[in-house]
């Protein structure tokens, strides 16, 4: 990647009711960033959104978690993205992904948002879908539960044991993917 200003926007729900559940994976992520930065969210009130402006290995970064509902979250990005002159190409997503295990990392480059609203809505409103993507496994829900209430569920006692782990790996895959570029860091990763 460029050394341009990194745009890392971990994707979720606001509000208690949300914090522990699948859906809010990349919220977490995004709060370990954070810790690791020694910074603290504050309000962007022009973009709806809670942000940390950072340096990570000399780049400027500013890591966000969207004011508004998973399947409104697209308005967030594009409007910090238009705030900060952040291009696409150097946007990274930090989202839930159904279709990869609990505890698997994969980085991606665009493609399908595989009925992810959160995805749809950034699509959506930055107008490609060509930026960066850092897919949380969070595994299919048991049985012939609904994946929209199986997201919206907190993490089993299994998972919770190994979550902040798997939340630091997630951060880590970003570091890299800022470092590395795309390329380096799936290397390491995949």
């Amino acid at each position: 990647m460029s050394e341009d200003t990194a745009l890392v926007v971990g994707l979720g729900n606001p509000g208690p009711k949300y914090e522990k559940t699948r859906h809010n994976i990349g919220f977490m992520v995004a709060e370990v960033l954070a810790g690791r930065v020694g910074g603290s969210f504050g309000a962007h009130k022009r973009s709806n959104s809670d942000i940390v402006q950072a340096r990570l290995d000399g780049r400027q970064v500013i890591i966000a978690k969207p004011r508004t509902y998973m399947n409104l979250s697209g308005g967030p990005v594009a409007g910090l993205a238009k705030f900060f002159s952040v291009d696409p190409a150097n946007i990274v997503v930090i989202h839930d992904e159904l279709d990869l295990d609990f505890g698997t990392i994969r980085l991606k480059l665009g493609g399908g948002e595989n009925g992810h609203n959160g995805l749809r809505s950034t699509s959506s409103s930055l107008g490609t879908k060509d930026y960066l993507r850092v897919r949380m496994g969070i595994g299919r829900p048991p049985g012939r539960q609904d994946p929209a209430d199986f997201v919206l569920k907190p993490f089993s006692t299994t998972e919770r044991k190994e979550l902040d782990v798997f939340c630091e790996e997630g951060a880590d895959a970003v570091e890299l993917l800022l470092r590395l570029g795309l390329e380096g860091a799936q290397n390491r990763i995949h």
